[in-house]
């Protein structure tokens, strides 16, 4: 379906309210979207008490208020209405801007791949109906830290790095991936946080019909939504597992990116506004922003009782069990960064079978070597690490597969030493940092 006529014939976007109701076990948040004449939307948050230290107060439904402008852009993007109001809460002009960047740069794939030419001036407009209140200001002293867990190598890695400190890992929508990631690590059912997110089911039924559909910004859900989760559980920080790699473009040259709610940039723009809106004690930043991708493998395949576990293919999420369906750009992706180390029977071993000898994947491997117009859209790490795991593979090995002779008859090899990186541009906090110094001493031998 064409964008500029359904957002002709579906023009406005309403954020009408959210409703927040209790029992004995469970809190559950439900919002109020509509696109008038074609559908209403209630998405669902439910989380249970047992992972909270205190009630729903003023100042946790603004957050919740917050959640809902996040998870509104999934609904949105099925016709790109022109105009969006909010009725939920007030929002001031600066906190507009904050909301038009967010949803313009993390819809850059979902524009790209639907050949919309959207500008940042006309993509949207938003119009605040909600009268403003005098914020909340609430007493709060937090400690320890909440880690949010996503079933790859990059979590399982940061659980490693802050053992010994007061954490608990936190899981959306758990899957026994996501379960058995923290189990390794330790944790038990009592330590970990998790809530479930419940899409509507109508958005499923509307993308089957061919409206418009692609990727959202979803880490910049998770922030918001374990914001509110660490305030419910008096928690310090939020701990990601952003890696120095999510900041490269997908498409070179562009601010197009498939990671851009992981990037340095959108975690500075989060912590600016939640100490300006919030104005409360909790930070959020990663602590592998500091590291390479290739980094992160090394440090992971030190970490065998993860290797049978951890899962990352978004294909094979969606099987059950979820599997690696070794056909994608994410599956060879890691295949390839955990090369180094671990190739070829511990690989074969965790995937079921050796990827560099499958031919059909060579297209998928020259878009992740940048001999493409793009990297693949997926979680993957920057062209020159890429090369780099392959060039040091390849010289670990005599009789090489049918991927790796490719590389070898076509391309250079990479020489240049890229295990040593530190990217001092980040946020750790310094007992985060000492504690990250420490770990990677283990590969800098």
């Amino acid at each position: 379906m064409n964008y500029n006529e359904l957002r002709d014939k579906y023009n406005t976007f309403i954020y009408d309210r959210y409703e927040i109701t209790e029992d004995e076990n469970k809190i559950n948040i439900t919002y109020y979207f509509e696109i008038p004449g074609l559908a209403a939307f209630n998405p669902k948050y439910e989380i249970d008490k047992k992972f909270t230290k205190k009630g729903i107060d003023e100042f946790s439904k603004n957050i919740i208020f917050h959640i809902g402008l996040v998870e509104l852009i999934s609904y949105w993007k099925c016709v790109c209405p022109k105009k969006v109001i909010i009725k939920a809460g007030y929002l001031d002009n600066d906190q507009v801007s904050f909301f038009k960047k967010l949803y313009y740069y993390g819809l850059g794939e979902f524009f790209y791949i639907n050949n919309i030419n959207a500008s940042f001036e006309n993509f949207m407009d938003i119009e605040v109906m909600a009268s403003k209140k005098e914020r909340t200001k609430v007493e709060y002293h937090g400690s320890g830290n909440l880690i949010p867990i996503g079933g790859g190598k990059d979590s399982c890695v940061s659980l490693e790095i802050v053992k010994g400190m007061d954490n608990n890992p936190i899981i959306m929508t758990p899957k026994q991936v996501h379960l058995d990631c923290c189990y390794a690590a330790g944790y038990t059912d009592d330590e970990i946080i998790t809530f479930k997110r419940v899409l509507d089911k109508k958005l499923i039924d509307l993308n089957n019909q061919g409206y418009l559909n692609g990727h959202t910004p979803f880490s910049s859900l998770v922030s918001f939504v374990t914001y509110l989760m660490a305030y419910l559980n008096n928690k310090r920080y939020i701990v990601l597992s952003n890696e120095d790699s999510s900041n490269e473009s997908t498409i070179i040259g562009t601010k197009i990116n498939h990671q851009y709610s992981k990037t340095y940039e959108y975690e500075n723009d989060f912590n600016l506004y939640t100490t300006k809106y919030f104005g409360i004690d909790i930070t959020y930043f990663s602590l592998l922003r500091p590291l390479k991708e290739i980094q992160i493998a090394y440090l992971f395949s030190n970490y065998k009782q993860y290797h049978k576990v951890f899962k990352s293919c978004n294909v094979g999420s969606k099987s059950l069990p979820w599997v690696w369906c070794c056909k994608c750009a994410k599956c060879l992706f890691v295949y390839i960064i955990l090369s180094p180390k671990l190739y070829k029977d511990e690989l074969v071993d965790i995937f079921g079978t050796d990827m560099y000898e499958d031919s059909s994947l060579l297209e998928t491997f020259k878009e992740l070597i940048g001999d493409a117009k793009t990297k693949p859209f997926e979680c993957v790490g920057t062209i020159k690490e890429v090369r780099y795991a392959v060039s040091e593979t390849i010289k670990k090995i005599d009789k090489l597969p049918y991927l790796l002779q490719y590389y070898k008859d076509n391309y250079d090899m990479v020489d240049e030493d890229i295990i040593d990186s530190y990217n001092t541009t980040n946020n750790l906090p310094k007992e985060f940092e000492k504690a990250l110094k420490e770990t990677l001493k283990c590969i800098m031998k």
